[in-house]
């Protein structure tokens, strides 16, 4: 759990993103920010994965109900992903133009219906919001598309005034740096995100927009809010130059955004802008598809390249198995065996070590305090036995990368999420409703201690007796599917442990009564 907690701080894709500052024109007018969320009448869409919102005011996408995904606090309810229906909690899309006369995120659209339906015989919905004055005609159209959870949204900016427009236009999202945090005792990030091909993928806190705005000029790539399991993004089209940006609309509300020049567009001519919006759940293959770095946001640490493959190799088993508890006790197993070399190498050892306790403990009587001569003493037994009492943590540790692996991936999959196992366990990603699992990981802890050598400093051996204790009450509050792999690995290192620990008895009994008998 430290190592875990360790390399987690550690990792590259966590570092926070630093300002930095762009070498592109500004706009001659800035995007507004004051938080006042203007409100007007709402379009509500529905297709196979969604149910959404878009309020004609900024023609922004205010709600984004996952069909195929329930709600955390009450699983017959789905989940909503964006929704400004709460003061408290606040996840909205935003995007418009910037410029003179030219319409923004408070501006009000027109839409011919107020109800869109993505009927079985489509495999697209369009969205059209216009909005026209003096200078400017713009169609704001949203596509949705069956099967997907990204958005297509274009707008068809046309100059109808007599002078020439140099418009910008930007894409953003606010969110709340309240909301979405995970639980008190396993907490998430959630915050803003953005990749490009220099950058790679950097995550930026709450923390880190208020202490300074992110500029950074980009050829390409996308600016993002990652929660756990769950993510939007803004994906710019076609675009050569762009500016990421944040900024802190108020104490508590946030933006990330990108933003980029259209170009002149001459009196009577028109131009395009486009952009796809994501907002779903952590699927690596569907982000993929969308957009290259946005796989990133299925975060596993900076051991990725380990638990990637992992996951890979676990989704193949669910594929066969068809549940994802089976699947995690499979991969276990498939893991514990490929390590079986390096574990039995490690379980001999302390099984040596094991014999080695009553001697070892005549020779503490012996010398009492005297540590120079009971090191001296143990050292040359050591050496006469031909054991190296370190000699079972390497093995072990050659194995942690995988294992830390797993439980990152694991925690991070929103596969596991509301997937049910057995019986009581009926969702992998919340912890036992019974404590079951977490009470038979103690149990499995204890049992281990006792395989282990006894360590000759007394309070050491007590402390050993009350680690299971300590960390079964971790266990309670992790999800079960965690606990779950930790157990099977348990079980099985117990079970190969105790038949080591059963050869070496035999052969010191063998080797004892030889000496005997000679």
């Amino acid at each position: 759990m430290f190592w875990g907690q360790w390399q987690s701080s550690r990792a590259p894709q966590v570092t926070q993103a630093k300002t930095e500052s762009s070498s592109s024109n500004k706009p001659a007018q800035a995007i507004p920010t004051s938080f006042n969320l203007v409100k007007d009448k709402r379009i509500h869409v529905s297709t196979d994965l969604m149910s959404a919102e878009i309020d004609l005011a900024g023609g922004d996408l205010r709600s984004v109900e996952l069909l195929k995904h329930k709600s955390a606090e009450n699983i017959q309810d789905n989940l909503v992903l964006l929704s400004d229906s709460d003061s408290s909690r606040v996840y909205i899309s935003q995007s418009g133009l910037i410029g003179e006369a030219l319409p923004n995120h408070k501006t009000i659209y027109q839409a011919d219906s107020t109800e869109y339906q993505l009927n079985p015989d489509q495999n697209e919905l369009k969205v059209v919001l216009t909005y026209q004055n003096e200078v400017v005609k713009v169609a704001k159209t949203y596509t949705f598309k069956r099967g997907d959870y990204a958005v297509n949204v274009d707008y068809q900016v046309s100059n109808i005034s007599d002078k020439p427009l140099n418009p910008w236009v930007y894409f953003q999202i606010l969110h709340d740096n309240q909301s979405d945090q995970g639980a008190k005792m396993m907490p998430t990030f959630t915050g803003g995100a953005y990749y490009n091909a220099d950058a790679n993928y950097k995550k930026v806190s709450f923390k880190d927009m208020a202490k300074a705005d992110l500029n950074l000029s980009s050829n390409d790539g996308w600016v993002g809010l990652v929660q756990h399991y769950f993510v939007s993004a803004w994906i710019p089209q076609q675009v050569t130059k762009q500016e990421f940006y944040t900024s802190k609309i108020s104490d508590a509300i946030y933006a990330i955004g990108t933003k980029y020049a259209l170009g002149d567009i001459a009196p009577g001519a028109s131009k395009q802008a486009s952009a796809k919006f994501y907002s779903g759940p952590q699927l690596h293959d569907e982000l993929a598809k969308t957009a290259p770095g946005l796989e990133y946001t299925v975060d596993y640490g900076w051991l990725t390249f380990i638990a990637s493959p992992l996951f890979k190799l676990l989704s193949l088993i669910n594929d066969f198995a068809a549940n994802w508890g089976v699947s995690i006790i499979i991969l276990t197993l498939i893991i514990k065996t490929l390590f079986y070399p390096l574990s039995a190498a490690g379980y001999r050892n302390m099984a040596q070590m094991r014999e080695l306790a009553p001697r070892l403990q005549s020779m503490k009587e012996k010398y009492g305090d005297d540590k120079l001569k009971m090191q001296q003493a143990m050292m040359e037994l050591y050496k006469t036995e031909k054991i190296n009492p370190f000699g079972g943590c390497l093995p072990i540790l050659v194995q942690i990368p995988v294992f830390i692996s797993l439980y990152w991936m694991l925690l991070g999959s929103v596969e596991m999420r509301h997937a049910p196992f057995m019986l009581w366990i009926q969702d992998l990603s919340a912890p036992d409703p019974y404590y079951v699992l977490p009470i038979l990981m103690a149990i499995s802890m204890f049992v281990q201690t006792k395989l282990n050598p006894k360590p000759t400093d007394p309070m050491q051996a007590k402390m050993m007796l009350f680690m299971p204790l300590i960390f079964s009450v971790f266990f309670f509050f992790f999800p079960a599917g965690l606990v779950l792999y930790w157990l099977v690995n348990n079980i099985l290192s117990i079970v190969q442990q105790a038949q080591i620990n059963r050869s070496i008895h035999a052969m010191a009994l063998a080797k004892k009564k030889g000496n005997v008998n000679s």
